[in-house]
């Protein structure tokens, strides 16, 4: 599962970039993806909705196994 993950964060990463920050994969168990928001995502205010409307909700669309995204 995490290969898929991964897969799915590549697709996510080119916008992420363009505004100065990345996503990284941290760890994936039992259903919960832990990333880490890097460079200009990490403090910025609109990164709780990034993570969740933009990278949980593609997430859960492309693997229904995922149950959730937490930052850590």
């Amino acid at each position: 599962m995490k290969e898929k993950v991964e897969g799915i964060l590549d697709k996510i990463r080119p916008a992420l970039v363009a505004d100065g920050g990345n996503v990284e994969l941290v760890d994936v168990n039992d259903g919960t993806v832990q990333v880490r928001l890097t460079g200009a995502c990490n403090g910025c205010p609109m990164a709780t909705m990034t993570l969740k409307m933009g990278i949980e909700k593609l997430l859960k669309e492309e693997i229904p196994e995922v149950k959730e995204v937490v930052a850590v």
